[in-house]
């Protein structure tokens, strides 16, 4: 596991491949907030997701590199109330 608190808020979370998942708001507990910016559309919008520090695979100063790729690091998001979006 990585150390949580070399991730800086407003870094950038990307997948293995590069693609943008999200943007840090801040770590809370054993996740990633992700700022409501990057929340997605539909039911999914205005509001925060959280990724598992348990996918970061790296933090590369203000990027912080996701072990699985974009399209799948985001099946495992997690919303507000804990449940997989």
């Amino acid at each position: 596991m990585v150390d949580s608190s070399q991730i800086k808020e407003h870094a950038e979370v990307i997948g293995a491949d590069g693609v943008h998942v999200g943007t840090v708001d801040r770590v809370v507990g054993d996740r990633i907030k992700l700022t409501k910016k990057d929340s997605g559309e539909g039911a999914h919008e205005g509001h925060h997701h959280f990724i598992s520090l348990g996918l970061v695979a790296d933090i590369e100063g203000d990027k912080v590199r996701l072990s699985a790729n974009g399209d799948v690091a985001v099946t495992f998001e997690e919303e507000e109330d804990g449940k997989s979006s």
